[in-house]
């Protein structure tokens, strides 16, 4: 089996943040989410990844490289414009060859990998299985609805009257036949020729289309609030699955004032002084905290100063200082390279300088 990863989308929902990186490159728990989804399939025993990039190719590239880093080969797919996911997987067909597939959106985050979905799709002589998610609000989504045999019968895209609560998850496996469908299909209203379309070809050809019901936690991290969650979730994921003599490195410092409990990650060269640090959370390489109080569920990412401050429930990227802010930061996304501190000059007042699209609150 092959991987193919979708990763060309610009992330305009997380502006101004993605203005000047790629979405799927925005770290959870410290580790970039489509790293998560490269160990993932790589994990399911898939080596051989084919990542179709778009406008931040470049970007993506020199992140990723050749893949060796995490035991996997990859091959870039560009993808000129954005055309749609089956038009996606229609330009993959020189990598894909006749093999199967798991087609894995490169934001989404998931609970548990999908190793176990492959060993479902590589058991049973399936032409297609989804990947569902049981939700409340399924007129959001595109919903599926089944057959008494557990088969998909329809696939509908936001219905008004949702015939099942069933919502499509960016998680696909296909085997050869799908190229029929995509070469079959037309563009939507929209000019994209639609994954769903395909799908509901395959199934209207009577080909084998099945589910897979996930029972855990699933995230889209399209918006900042999705990658605050996504980071909540992996951040108790990741701090269940690790010893904890594993969880503070030989090369940090922490000094005896400083109070950090059990579920903290404290990575190489980071320094701790005369704070303290709640978990769960994650304190990055050569990151300093002095004088502060982290919270639960934040992410420090590498080389970060955080000075005389309270944080709680935050990503903070690299090479970003906050400091002296006199009020606890909080649900909050920070950029890479970002000065947030709070200055003494009178008369006092707010000064801002903001790009398109940003978002303050000031209380």
């Amino acid at each position: 089996m092959k991987g193919l990863i979708l990763s060309g989308g610009k992330g305009t929902r997380l502006y101004p943040l993605t203005y000047t990186r790629a979405k799927q490159l925005i770290p959870v728990a410290n580790k970039p989410i489509l790293v998560r989804v490269i160990e993932s399939i790589r994990d399911a025993g898939i080596h051989d990844i084919g990542v179709v990039i778009g406008e931040t190719g470049p970007e993506v590239r020199e992140a990723l490289g050749d893949g060796k880093q995490w035991g996997v080969n990859i091959v870039y797919i560009p993808q000129d414009s954005p055309d749609g996911l089956a038009h996606a997987v229609k330009i993959s067909r020189d990598f894909l060859g006749d093999d199967r597939f798991v087609m894995f959106l490169g934001d989404n985050v998931i609970e548990g990998g999908v190793d176990h979905l492959v060993d479902e799709f590589s058991r049973n002589n399936w032409n297609s299985q989804i990947v569902l998610k049981e939700v409340e609000n399924a007129s959001a989504y595109g919903v599926a609805k089944l057959r008494d045999d557990g088969s998909i019968e329809q696939l509908i895209e936001k219905p008004p009257h949702p015939p099942s609560n069933l919502a499509l998850v960016g998680i696909y496996m296909f085997d050869h036949h799908i190229f029929e469908a995509v070469n079959a299909i037309q563009p939507s209203a929209r000019g994209e020729l639609e994954i769903t379309d395909a799908i509901q070809w395959l199934i209207d050809q009577d080909y084998a289309v099945f589910p897979h019901v996930h029972q855990g936690w699933w995230i889209d991290t399209g918006k900042p609030t999705d990658m605050l969650e996504a980071n909540s979730y992996v951040l108790d994921e990741l701090l269940t699955d690790m010893p904890v003599e594993a969880r503070v490195s030989p090369d940090a410092t922490i000094s005896s004032d400083s109070q950090i409990d059990s579920r903290v990650i404290v990575e190489r060269g980071a320094q701790i002084v005369d704070s303290v640090i709640r978990g769960p959370a994650i304190i990055g390489e050569d990151t300093v905290v002095e004088n502060s109080y982290i919270g639960p569920f934040s992410s420090l990412y590498h080389h970060v100063t955080i000075e005389n401050c309270e944080i709680e429930r935050c990503i903070i990227l690299e090479h970003s200082t906050i400091s002296d802010l006199g009020i606890r930061l909080a649900d909050s996304l920070i950029g890479r390279h970002v000065t947030l501190k709070r200055g003494d000059k009178k008369p006092a007042a707010l000064r801002m300088n903001l790009g398109d699209h940003s978002r303050v609150w000031v209380i």
